[in-house]
């Protein structure tokens, strides 16, 4: 059996929420077909369905691309097999954005600050270790304060500020892994604030300023964001991040150092937009969209 490809787009998500609407709106607005899964519902039928996987409403067929907006929480033997669909469709020549690759180096923020590291990015000191006490005397030997963050988590929850000397949690509080990572001093303000860039591509096609009283600067943690002035430089450490992770679009934190430099604290493989529109009104799910439309457009013959 040989599978055909469909003209259906799959949005993978677990909540037909506001991203995935608009998101649905500006793919079918580019002329394909949308079908919302869930990866729960989906799995593998190798030897029964013509391409070896269950994709509930496609039958045989495959997706024309596939756009990962949500996974769900589950035990490790659950995400293994969601992202090993997701690895599969890409050996099937489907295009998903962004593909499993790309989502594990996001998700495992070590594995994210190690690329972007070794891109030659910018980036805070960061640890990433089981042992508490060896994770301790980094601590304690901290030119100033650090940040202990879940080493899977996302839109701020779960990030503590440890200054130096503080005790660490016991293991048992922190998944057993301790992700920590140099707090960067902003020059003085009123207020907190870092950058979140939006690239897509290798374009940056939306960027702001997210401002809070509290150092921790994430839109659903209460801060403001506004757009973000013109700056070449916070657009190519965007970009160099995005690829250094393998994304095909990504919402990119950069922060402002001391000394007026921009380093490069996370790449969001998955990342939310609704904030950044509100703050540009810039149509990102349309711009996701054009961009997906035009992986899949036919190369001229020359």
């Amino acid at each position: 059996m040989s599978a055909t490809r469909s003209d259906t787009v799959v949005i993978f998500t677990e909540d037909a929420d506001w991203h995935t609407r608009r998101l649905k709106a500006a793919i079918e607005h580019e002329g394909f077909d949308v079908l919302v899964l869930s990866l729960n519902d989906c799995g593998f039928a190798i030897g029964e369905t013509a391409h070896g996987l269950v994709l509930p409403g496609l039958g045989d067929r495959l997706p024309a691309a596939a756009f990962v907006r949500l996974i769900d929480k589950g035990s490790t033997e659950q995400i293994t097999a969601r992202l090993g669909l997701l690895h599969a469709l890409r050996e099937s020549g489907v295009k998903v954005m962004n593909d499993a690759r790309a989502i594990e180096r996001c998700v495992d923020k070590s594995m994210t600050s190690f690329l972007i590291a070794s891109a030659g990015l910018p980036t805070p000191r960061s640890f990433v270790g089981e042992d508490r006490a060896a994770m301790q005397a980094l601590v304690d030997e901290a030119p100033g304060d650090m940040v202990l963050k879940p080493l899977f988590g996302a839109q701020g929850r779960g990030i503590r500020r440890i200054p130096r000397r503080s005790p660490l949690p016991e293991p048992e509080k922190v998944g057993g892994i301790y992700y920590l990572q140099d707090f960067v001093a902003a020059p003085e303000a009123e207020t907190y604030q870092d950058w979140r860039v939006f690239v897509i591509g290798e374009t940056v096609v939306a960027s702001m300023l997210r401002r809070s009283p509290r150092w921790i600067t994430n839109i659903h943690q209460g801060a403001v964001g506004v757009p973000a002035p013109f700056d070449a430089r916070a657009h190519e450490l965007a970009i160099r991040a995005t690829a250094a992770v393998g994304a095909d679009y990504a919402g990119v934190d950069l922060i402002e150092d001391a000394g007026g430099a921009l380093q490069v604290l996370e790449v969001n493989s998955m990342p939310a937009w609704k904030g950044l529109q509100r703050a540009t009104d810039i149509d990102v799910a349309a711009a996701l969209a054009r961009h997906l439309a035009a992986t899949l457009a036919p190369v001229p013959a020359t």
